[in-house]
């Protein structure tokens, strides 16, 4: 039997049992094999394990090399668990190795000295509807550190994995979380616009999908606004939030899509990445713009993805250009002071917002298209005979897709001009 302190020099986390691939996909993002895969990576790498024969089940493999290097021993119940522990003393004098060039004495030490294993902050935004940002600091101190967000007044900054899903403020709607699980169902960027707004002017959601209104009906009565209506009073909108669909590419490691069994075969090359489907995308996003920006009052319209594709962003805001400026719009710059900006393409680009996920928190991107001045209420497009719902006032904000919403905060900056 070995000493205790021999047991103690290697540190270890606890394996679930089962052994299915979906089990230990979550385990190894649950213990945080998500962020310390890049040191993963490299010991597979030099230990030659991940083999062109073995890189179909690549996903496995990183699960189950984590739990031989992380956790505990692991049964031989397949052929990836039996080629691993094959490979079991090499992997763990490869990772004594890297240790060493890294001047640790623990892996834990190692996992930290890697970049990539530093947690991404907490984003909380507060619901201004029912509380101030104040209030919200207050109460949160109570519980982590709290930091006020630079360029966003009502968005919060905590440790990152701070858990806050059985908080009161969330289940009240007093602050929403800024998370990725908030994509999946609409109403994040609708209710945020409604708090900027401060219960001024109306919203328009437009959703067409049964499923998502009922959410989008939820996070509505949850903030507590009273300016939204689901109705369609589209010649009079003059501020269009267009956040259409997209590849997503910005938020995929987030959601730890290289551990899924398709990615590898979605992904063998580049090309395949800015394949079919992102040419796809970019098609109807060229259209949606092209659409947002024919509307006959509107004077502001913001174009949001989550993607970091140049086909889906500064190439479709490119190929609308000529469209915008016949109906005299330019581009404006949203968040000035951010310091990454669109690519360089076309002139122009420096206005384009962009967020880079290796740099800042997730890949996203946005541009912001102005009516100029001198054409406001001018346009040659002429106005439809408007319909008159009493106490409904004239400037409707639609939202087409609910997700994301702190970096909209520019919306706010220049209201539609009065009629």
């Amino acid at each position: 039997m070995a000493p205790q302190s021999e047991k103690k020099e290697k540190p270890r986390a606890r394996r679930i049992s089962g052994g299915s691939a979906a089990e230990r996909s979550a385990y190894f993002a649950r213990k945080g094999g998500g962020k310390d895969l890049q040191v993963l990576k490299d010991v597979l790498a030099a230990s030659n394990v991940l083999s062109a024969k073995w890189k179909m089940q690549a996903e496995l493999i990183y699960v189950t090399a984590y739990d031989v290097l992380f956790g505990q021993k692991i049964g031989m119940t397949g052929a990836v668990e039996k080629h691993i522990m094959i490979h079991k003393h090499v992997l763990e004098s490869t990772l004594l190795k890297f240790c060493a060039n890294k001047g640790v004495k623990f892996i834990e030490e190692l996992l930290l000295h890697n970049s990539s294993s530093v947690p991404k902050p907490r984003y909380v935004r507060v619901n201004t509807l029912k509380m101030n940002t104040e209030c919200a600091m207050r109460d949160l101190e109570r519980i982590t550190k709290v930091e006020k967000d630079e360029m966003v007044p009502d968005m919060l900054v905590l440790p990152g994995g701070t858990d806050l899903h059985k908080h009161p403020l969330v289940l009240d709607g007093s602050i929403f979380l800024q998370v990725l699980d908030a994509c999946a169902a609409p109403g994040n960027k609708t209710t945020h616009l409604a708090a900027l707004m401060k219960g001024k002017g109306q919203i328009i959601a437009c959703e067409i999908n049964e499923r998502r209104i009922r959410h989008l009906e939820y996070a509505v009565k949850c903030s507590g606004a009273q300016n939204i209506l689901f109705i369609f009073l589209l010649n009079q909108v003059c501020a269009i939030l267009l956040d259409p669909s997209c590849s997503g590419s910005g938020t995929s490691a987030e959601r730890l899509d290289h551990l899924l069994p398709s990615y590898l075969a979605e992904h063998e090359d580049k090309a395949t990445a800015n394949g079919a489907r992102v040419k796809k995308l970019a098609a109807f996003q060229r259209k949606a713009l092209a659409h947002a920006l024919s509307f006959p009052s509107v004077e502001r319209v913001v174009y949001s993805t989550c993607s970091i594709h140049q086909e889906e962003n500064e190439d479709v805001v490119m190929s609308v250009l000529p469209l915008a400026t016949s109906l005299n719009f330019e581009l404006g710059t949203p968040f000035p002071r951010w310091p990454r900006r669109g690519l360089p393409v076309f002139e122009g680009a420096e206005h384009l917002l962009r967020t880079d996920p290796s740099g800042d928190t997730q890949g996203f991107f946005i541009a912001l298209f102005v009516k100029k001045l001198s054409s406001i209420d001018k346009s040659p497009i002429p106005r439809r005979k408007k319909r008159f719902i009493p106490g409904t006032p004239k400037l409707p904000f639609p939202s087409t897709k609910i997700s994301l919403t702190w970096m909209h905060h520019e919306m706010k900056k220049k209201p539609c001009s009065e009629r």
